[in-house]
C-alpha cells in the first residue's frame, strides 16, 4: 500500500538517466499521485545549466519514459519557473522526494508552506545513484561522454 496521495519531485530531465529513473521509481512507489516539476529552459538557465533539449523535448522525452517505465502511474508534470512550483502552493502535496544532492531544499519548502499556512511535508531523501566507477551518475557526466545513461564508464583514459 502507498504511503502518501500526492508527492512531488522535480528535476531538469535533459538527458534521462538512470538516476532519475530511481528518483522517479521511489516517488511513484510510495505515492499514488506524483507532481513532477520540469526545469523550464529560463530557469535552468538560471541556475547556471545548458540543456541539449528544450522544455518542449524534455518534456515529451519525460512523459514517454514514464509511461514506458511506470505504466498505469498516476502523474502531472508541472513546468518549474523556481525552485518549487507547486510543492509551495499545493496544500494536497505530502513529500517531496529529493535527492542527496538537493535534500537541503526540504527545510527551504516548509519554511514557505508555513507562511503560507500549509502543513509541512515530509523530506524522502533517495540516494543518488552511482556510476560504475562509484562517482554520482549525471547528464553533465554523459554529455562529457565520460558515462552512458546507466552509468558504465565509456572514457578509459581517466
Amino acid at each position: 500500500m502507498q504511503e502518501f496521495s500526492l508527492v512531488a519531485t522535480g528535476g531538469t530531465f535533459d538527458i534521462i538517466h538512470r538516476g532519475h529513473i530511481t528518483l522517479l521509481s521511489n516517488s511513484f512507489r510510495i505515492s499514488k499521485k506524483v507532481i513532477i516539476g520540469l526545469t523550464s529552459d529560463e530557469f535552468a538557465e538560471k541556475k547556471g545549466k545548458i540543456p541539449i533539449n528544450n522544455y518542449q523535448t524534455r518534456f515529451e522525452n519525460l512523459k514517454k519514459m514514464i509511461n514506458s517505465e511506470f505504466p498505469n502511474s498516476t502523474f502531472e508534470i508541472s513546468k518549474l519557473e523556481n525552485d518549487f512550483g507547486p510543492a509551495v502552493l499545493e496544500k494536497g502535496i505530502e513529500a517531496l522526494v529529493v535527492s542527496d544532492e538537493t535534500s537541503n531544499q526540504g527545510d527551504i519548502l516548509n519554511k514557505l508552506r508555513k507562511e503560507k499556512n500549509l502543513s509541512p511535508v515530509k523530506i524522502i531523501t533517495v540516494p543518488m545513484f552511482l556510476a560504475k566507477d562509484g562517482s554520482r551518475i549525471s547528464t553533465t557526466r554523459i554529455k562529457n561522454s565520460e558515462i552512458d545513461a546507466e552509468g558504465n564508464l565509456l572514457s578509459i583514459d581517466k
